[in-house]
């Protein structure tokens, strides 16, 4: 294998990530806005995805949930924000680690406290067929490739609905 294509398939950069045609904004204001990017997609890695957040003053990426299959981490590359996590909340700086085990022991979500973009890189196992639950609206999703559905526990259907 040649070097560019080594370089294709094996490093990415944040900075042209961010600016480039893969890149996405996420809003639905009051509280969620995000400028996303993937960085693992179209790479080699096959257990591990890799994306960059940047968060505005007062903004939070997505609410907040669990994970039953994926274990994550944030790198917090620039700004300082809030981790609300197993209903705490606790200050986060740039240079911090944060480690989220999968389970229902650890809801949680990044909030950008402060006045200054809250830059970060979210990195997460794949596991899939995954379910996300989100405490504060009683939701959950469920997906695997090429599924993926939302709703709440009491809409569930019966498991013989629809069955002769």
């Amino acid at each position: 294998m040649d070097a560019t294509t080594l370089r294709q398939q094996l490093i990415r950069s944040i900075d042209d990530a961010l600016a480039g045609p893969a890149a996405q904004t996420f809003s639905r204001p009051p509280l969620y806005q995000s400028h996303f990017a993937g960085l693992s997609d179209g790479t080699a890695a096959l257990q591990l995805g890799c994306g960059v957040d940047v968060v505005p003053p007062g903004a939070q990426s997505c609410p907040y949930h669990l994970h039953h299959a994926q274990e994550e981490m944030f790198v917090i590359l620039e700004g300082s924000g809030t981790l609300r996590v197993a209903g705490e909340r606790l200050p986060v700086k740039a240079g911090d680690v944060i480690f989220i085990p999968a389970g229902p022991e650890y809801p949680h979500h990044l909030i950008n406290s402060s006045d200054a973009p809250l830059k970060y890189l979210s990195i997460s196992t794949k596991q899939r067929p995954e379910l996300c639950e989100y405490p504060d609206s009683g939701k959950a999703m469920a997906w695997a490739p090429g599924v993926k559905v939302v709703q709440r526990p009491a809409d569930a259907l019966d498991y013989w609905d629809g069955e002769p």
